[in-house]
């Protein structure tokens, strides 16, 4: 996109310091805020600062140049950033929220937003051309790029994002019945691969098919690192929440085995950790890191690249859930909450999106 009129939302907050690398968690949530309990690290800087608070269960920021986009689950609304908070751009007809499911994941590309929402009879990935002016947008007509993925009151998936061939991945849950993750020819389970028309790409790996990998139980975080290598969150059941290497065909397991198996079938995560510690949602890459917003375990997790078996924690029990985390066009990274789900303990303000400065490596 280029729509570089309007200031950045970022410019209104003042600035915080991450550090990299650091062990201890942020401090509270500043004046006139509850804290969660957590302890304040000296080692952390001061506590994040809010970009806008007041939103309904919100699911996925989008960023792109100087556009900032929320999707709200149960109201089915885009809302946008601006220097005087929010505004709604829309409402995206035919959201059936309830549950897990409603309006999720968001994507911007080419003038135009792509949703992944969820109907009364599917989840599907909508686009709409973006019409007006930051700080003035509006949504075109709806066009449905790809409808019947299965939907269900638990595990729709919902994460959307462009990669770096231009092509639009979708993550796809199992939607309450496990059997399809292993199903090629069921879209649950998955993560698919498509065209920005909804067409299945000549190279993907399954003939005639928008299936990227399968084996997959709820997966709900993508991102890419700057060699093109795709990564991925995913929620497990009982025993293990994952991040794995997302390569074109591969089997991931779901629901034969659950966390690392050694079983040559199936490929392994990079790392996994207990559900109460993480249940890992949204996800971004920077400066050398991969940055997991996570709900159950309300942390933020940062896995070093270079050496992706292992993690550190940040922002423990401080802010709630988090269910997504985006890297803002000033670097810095913004957490989004999601405590007013149905789910969380909502503070005052939530719920929220708050800018995380990070202290550059050397």
């Amino acid at each position: 996109m280029d729509r570089r009129t309007a200031p950045r939302a970022a410019t209104l907050v003042a600035a915080v310091a991450l550090l990299v690398g650091c062990s201890g968690e942020a401090t509270d949530r500043g004046s006139g805020t509850a804290t969660r309990g957590a302890p304040p690290s000296s080692s952390s800087g001061s506590a994040p600062t809010d970009v806008v608070t007041g939103l309904d269960a919100p699911w996925s920021i989008a960023i792109d140049d100087d556009v900032t986009l929320v999707s709200e689950r149960d109201s089915g609304r885009v809302l946008e950033l601006t220097d005087d908070g929010t505004r709604e751009v829309g409402t995206v007809e035919g959201v059936s929220a309830g549950g897990e499911g409603g309006l999720l994941g968001l994507a911007l590309h080419e003038d135009h937003l792509y949703t992944y929402l969820t109907t009364d009879e599917d989840n599907r990935v909508v686009r709409h051309e973006l019409t007006g002016e930051p700080g003035a947008l509006g949504l075109g007509d709806a066009e449905t790029i790809l409808e019947g993925i299965p939907s269900a009151s638990f595990h729709d998936g919902g994460r959307i994002a462009f990669g770096p061939d231009d092509m639009l991945y979708v993550t796809t849950g199992d939607a309450g019945e496990t059997d399809r993750a292993q199903d090629p020819e069921s879209l649950a389970g998955k993560i698919l691969r498509l065209t920005p028309e909804g067409e299945v790409p000549e190279d993907n790996p399954f003939d005639d098919s928008l299936v990227w990998t399968l084996g997959h139980r709820n997966p709900q975080g993508i991102a890419w690192d700057d060699d093109g290598t795709m990564y991925a969150s995913e929620f497990g059941q009982d025993t293990w929440d994952e991040l794995n290497v997302i390569e074109a065909g591969d089997n991931y397991g779901w629901p034969t085995v659950e966390g690392t198996a050694d079983d040559d079938r199936f490929t392994d995560p990079v790392q996994q950790w207990s559900p109460d510690e993480a249940s890992p949602s949204g996800i971004a890459i920077d400066d050398g890191s991969i940055w997991i917003a996570n709900l159950r375990g309300e942390r933020l997790r940062e896995v070093p690249l270079d050496d992706v078996t292992t993690s550190t924690e940040h922002l423990v029990g401080e802010h709630g859930r988090l269910r997504d985390v985006a890297v803002a066009t000033d670097g810095s990274l913004w957490v989004l909450t999601n405590n007013t789900d149905g789910r969380g303990d909502p503070g005052d303000g939530d719920d929220r999106i708050l800018r995380v400065d990070v202290v550059r490596k050397a």
